[in-house]
């Protein structure tokens, strides 16, 4: 059983202020024994917003951060906002909307800009980035990775993480060397949707048991997530917002209390620099 002094992080997640469950999603969690949620803003094309200027984000930010503001309220710890600009934005604009490739990666630039003031002002914990996880022409591959590398700059200035949406990988230490080289740490990199092992970033694990097997018995720091969407046209899409507490009991009924700790107390404070303990 999960005690009340055990600290529950879904690292990862989307909730739609509009449209779908929203905060009753965070009630779910809640009930189950969930307590801190990092909330990653939906891409910006989900919440009716077509960008044409990095100023355009705000809406999307701003629709996050209120909504976040409510979770909060339902949770015995902490609920943060994690902001920044979907990587598949470069295809939609490109593709559908007829931008050339480096046109795209300076709109999507901006929006990074943006975020980072919210981050700066103490209204997010991180950002967002990352590249397509599937293929895309050379150009757009290259205008994806200067945008990546945007973020890592802004996350160094303001030393806070960034979350990466990239393609399946257990190895991208070149990523993580980007980072470096832009002067964030690598342990502040972290790669959303990643499986029980990688090198490189710290992998903020989905919850399937063979994968968080696989992170447990590895005992490096990783992080726990379901990616759920809160999408009323996929409502089957990725996990259900139960399901980190489900995973968390599961572990801990197998023996596995230290890779609970690990990455619920010690992974975030090592990422993010939150005391999930100190803030339930």
């Amino acid at each position: 059983m999960i005690d009340d002094e055990t600290p529950v992080l879904d690292n990862h997640l989307h909730l739609d202020p509009d449209n779908h469950r929203g905060i009753d999603a965070v009630r779910d969690f809640a009930h189950m024994g969930g307590t801190h949620l990092l909330v990653v803003n939906k891409p910006s094309w989900h919440l009716g917003v077509e960008v044409e200027t990095g100023a355009d984000f705000r809406e999307v930010f701003e629709r996050t951060i209120e909504i976040v503001a409510e979770a909060d309220e339902e949770l015995e710890g902490r609920a943060w906002p994690v902001l920044g600009v979907h990587p598949g934005l470069v295809s939609r604009l490109v593709d559908d909307r007829g931008f050339g490739p480096e046109n795209a990666r300076d709109l999507m630039r901006a929006g990074i800009d943006v975020a980072a003031e919210y981050v700066e002002a103490g209204d997010a914990l991180a950002l967002k980035s990352g590249r397509p996880h599937y293929d895309v022409e050379d150009a757009v591959w290259d205008a994806s990775n200067a945008v990546m590398r945007r973020a890592f700059e802004r996350a160094a200035d303001l030393d806070c993480a960034v979350q990466l949406h990239t393609e399946a990988s257990e190895d991208l230490t070149e990523v993580a060397e980007w980072a470096e080289a832009a002067g964030l740490q690598r342990h502040r990199v972290v790669k959303h949707y990643a499986g029980g092992r990688l090198e490189g970033p710290i992998p903020s694990v989905m919850c399937e048991k063979d994968a968080l097997e696989t992170a447990a018995e590895r005992g490096d720091p990783f992080l726990m997530e379901t990616d759920y969407i809160d999408d009323p046209d996929r409502p089957g899409a990725v996990l259900g917002p139960k399901t980190v507490p489900r995973r968390v009991r599961w572990l801990l009924e197998n023996g596995h209390a230290d890779a609970v700790r690990n990455a619920h107390v010690e992974t975030p404070d090592l990422v993010y620099g939150i005391d999930t303990e100190g803030t339930l």
